[in-house]
């Protein structure tokens, strides 16, 4: 399977914010949607970084931070630069192993160099739970039969 069947089912809307956007501005966006990092974007809708609750604690932990001053900063000084990244090509168990091992939580997808989806480490597992389950399900319908 890959990320394609993921991005069939959760669908490819996702929320993005520009370089320049304060980063008061993108704190607000993760709280307003509900989510755990964001994809900051060009003009054209390629993937420059993004910006995850993990790297705004990093900032806070910074004693040297002007709260003030940081929440004026574009987001694009301060977001994890050039991300590792999917295609809808890429077999699930290769992100859900990229994921793990990389210890990141958010996968953005790509499609000629532009942004067209985002994948969470909770929407692999669900998605390879499901599977099982649906297997089993299959298995004990055979075997009923038999």
């Amino acid at each position: 399977m890959t990320i394609a069947a993921i991005l069939a089912q959760k669908g490819t809307d996702v929320v993005s914010i520009p370089t320049d956007l304060p980063l008061s501005q993108a704190i607000a966006a993760l709280a307003r949607h509900r989510i755990g990092a964001i994809p900051v974007v060009d003009e054209g809708g390629a993937v420059q970084g993004i910006f995850s609750e993990r790297d705004m604690i990093r900032l806070l932990a910074d004693a040297a931070n002007d709260a003030t001053a940081l929440l004026a900063t574009p987001v694009g000084a301060v977001m994890t630069a050039e991300p590792l990244t999917a295609t809808r090509d890429d077999s699930i168990l290769a992100a859900l192993s990229l994921m793990t091992h990389r210890r990141i939580r958010h996968l953005p997808v790509v499609e000629h160099g532009r942004l067209i989806g985002i994948v969470s480490i909770g929407d692999l597992v669900k998605h390879r739970i499901d599977r099982i389950e649906a297997d089993a399900a299959a298995m004990r319908d055979y075997i009923q039969q038999a």
